[in-house]
């Protein structure tokens, strides 16, 4: 059985971490499948949004901790870089990955969330990076991207105490956009669809601008921000969104 799954549907993809017995927990070969997945929908034309969630009552409840108890060295930096680079693909792909968290978002889990652009939650959702309870540190991005949506200090304390928190305390900090009382996956596709509505130029472009806006200074990110603006003037999608402001009708973008 594959541990991740690829559903496509409305110019939407959904990708399921498909190991529930261990709580979708990443191991090597989930990692490996899971790279395979967005390699596949980053390709894809047909898609615009993608969604990522866990199967049964948990996102990704951390990596695998059976996998990892025996590593050497080499192979705990070589298992760490294949998280980081994975995830580096979500956070960088050009089209707007949204975080469907159902449960349990741990260690690995909680990291997965983070490299998404939007995270939505249900209530019943956890999060925290409890690593150091096993003698780690988080090792696929967690020290620098919590750090980043939270602040220092909590992302500080929240990595040295390896306290979980709520969904509604993740929301409150910052780590997640929105609490769903609902069915998460189906909030996620409603968002996804809102999305799929705008022009599609403009929502890559806006979603690399804020990615490599914040790793620079403000005077070199708002120069990038001024290109991709401009860069809005070449495409369809401008003319046809402009156009149909002047003419109080909604738009039809093409994607170009």
């Amino acid at each position: 059985m594959a541990t991740v799954m690829v559903a496509k549907e409305d110019k939407m993809a959904v990708i399921t971490i498909n190991r529930p017995e261990a709580l979708n927990a990443l191991s090597s070969e989930v990692l490996t499948e899971l790279n395979a997945a967005i390699e596949d929908v980053k390709a894809d034309e047909q898609v615009g949004v993608v969604i990522i969630t866990g199967a049964g009552k948990a996102f990704v409840a951390g990596a695998d901790i059976a996998q990892m108890k025996s590593f050497t060295v080499d192979e705990a930096y070589n298992f760490a870089k294949l998280g980081q680079e994975v995830f580096e693909k979500i956070e960088t792909m050009p089209k707007i990955v949204i975080a469907a968290v159902n449960g349990f978002a741990l260690g690995g889990g909680c990291e997965l969330a983070m490299a998404c652009d939007i995270r939505l939650a249900s209530e019943k959702a956890k999060f925290g990076q409890p690593e150091v309870n096993l003698g780690i540190t988080p090792g696929f991005g967690g020290t620098q991207r919590l750090t980043r949506l939270v602040g220092k200090g909590k992302a500080t304390e929240l990595i040295t105490t390896a306290d979980n928190i709520s969904a509604a305390d993740a929301e409150r900090l910052g780590l997640v956009n929105t609490v769903v009382s609902g069915d998460v996956l189906v909030a996620a596709k409603e968002m996804a669809q809102k999305i799929l509505a705008k022009g599609a130029y403009a929502v890559s472009y806006a979603k690399v601008a804020i990615h490599n806006g914040i790793q620079t200074d403000i005077k070199t990110a708002i120069a990038y921000e001024a290109s991709v603006f401009a860069m809005c003037f070449g495409t369809e999608e401008q003319k046809e969104g402009m156009t149909a402001f002047l003419e109080k009708r909604k738009p039809s973008f093409n994607g170009r």
